[in-house]
């Protein structure tokens, strides 16, 4: 095969592949504009009705309040465990450490259901259902693994000799990881929050589990709306959380280099 063949080639997989992407969400973006009461495609009529309609909807602000508050929980609680974690496992070599470290990101390799149905049974002795706590403590198990994966980049590729200038001119624990080793892995620590953050917020599975009448995040919201009614505002309020998600990861890249963080 030529150069040229080979490029054609490449293009165009390239190309099926970010369509076959790309054209669910072309599909929900259009349909938030229907006019119409239930789901259609393509729409007949166009309007900014089912936007005003999610912000109307006291079920969407109240789910999207809790959401925020379990995914900043979880968020701060993931950080604070993972960079602990991962200055142990780095800084201290011992026998087993690989184990620990696969154990921290082992939820990740098992299904959501599964985990869901467990945490169920393990909360609900303790009263942890239906509530802020037992969401924050459920949605963590999720989190850890990101963050401390990408905690623990951030100190491979740190510089050490940095941390033993600060302790010979006599910088104590705490003053060398403030000034020194925490500005070293900021990236780091900023990658994980942020997808620990986006975890947390679209996390649907387990919190259909472990919410109840009372708690109800965002996505468990959007589940039970789209049994009674599922029209234009489900499209729409799709669109707003995926434009929030892209704001989010546009702020950081621009604030912190995130980009740079995740390599």
């Amino acid at each position: 095969m030529t150069g040229w063949a080979s490029r054609a080639a490449n293009r165009t997989v390239v190309g099926l592949v970010l369509l076959f992407l790309w054209t669910p969400i072309v599909v929900v973006f259009v349909v938030s504009f229907d006019t119409s009461t239930f789901l259609r495609f393509p729409p007949r009529e166009f309007s900014f009705a089912p936007y005003v309609e999610v912000f109307q909807t006291a079920e969407f602000s109240r789910g999207l309040w809790i959401s925020l508050v379990v995914a900043a929980g979880s968020t701060l609680l993931a950080i604070t465990v993972s960079t602990a974690a991962a200055l142990a496992l780095h800084r201290h070599r011992f026998r087993g450490s690989g184990i620990v470290q696969g154990f921290f990101v082992s939820p990740l390799l098992v299904p959501h259901i599964v985990l869901a149905l467990a945490l169920l049974l393990l909360f609900s002795p303790l009263g942890l259902t239906d509530g802020y706590t037992g969401l924050i403590l459920a949605h963590l198990v999720l989190c850890i693994p990101y963050a401390i994966r990408t905690i623990s980049v951030s100190l491979s590729t740190a510089d050490t000799a940095c941390e033993d200038a600060a302790r010979v001119l006599g910088a104590n624990g705490w003053a060398t990881f403030r000034r020194v080793t925490f500005p070293l892995i900021r990236p780091g620590v900023v990658a994980g929050a942020v997808m620990s953050f986006l975890v947390s917020f679209d996390e649907a599975v387990i919190s259909l589990f472990l919410s109840g009448y009372y708690v109800k995040p965002l996505p468990v919201a959007l589940l039970e709306h789209v049994e009674t009614q599922a029209g234009p505002e489900v499209a729409a309020l799709s669109v707003l959380l995926i434009l929030f998600s892209i704001a989010i990861m546009l702020l950081l890249e621009r604030m912190t280099g995130l980009r740079r963080s995740l390599r």
